[in-house]
C-alpha cells in the first residue's frame, strides 16, 4: 500500500545555520564604499519622544480635518453643480427631437 499523500516530505540536507560574524571587521558594503543609505546617522540609535495630545493639538487636529472634509464637499458639490446644466441640455435636446419626430 502507497503512503499517504498528505503528509509533508522531510527535507533531504539540513539548512546551514551561519551564525554573525563576531570578528569586529566591517561588513562588505562599507569596505567596499558602498552605502545604501546618504544619511550620516546610518545605523545609529535615535530617540522618539512621545507626549500626549492636549486641548490645543486636538483643536488644531478638527479644525485640518474640518477644512478637508469641506474641500472635498465643495470639490464634490461643484462636479455636481457643473452636470445639471449638462442634464438639462440633454433633456432639452432628447425632448426637441421627440416633438420633431412626430
Amino acid at each position: 500500500m502507497a503512503e499517504p499523500s498528505d503528509i509533508p516530505e522531510r527535507p533531504r540536507a539540513e539548512p546551514e545555520i551561519i551564525p554573525p560574524d563576531r570578528t569586529g571587521r566591517e561588513p562588505d558594503w562599507r569596505r567596499y564604499g558602498w552605502q545604501a543609505n546618504a544619511s550620516p546617522f546610518a545605523g545609529q540609535t535615535h530617540r522618539i519622544y512621545v507626549s500626549r495630545i492636549g486641548p490645543f493639538g486636538i483643536a488644531l487636529f478638527m479644525l485640518i480635518v474640518g477644512v478637508v472634509i469641506a474641500a472635498i464637499l465643495l470639490a464634490v458639490l461643484g462636479a455636481v453643480l457643473i452636470w445639471i446644466p449638462v442634464l438639462a441640455l440633454l433633456v432639452a435636446a432628447g425632448a426637441i427631437f421627440r416633438l420633431l419626430r412626430r
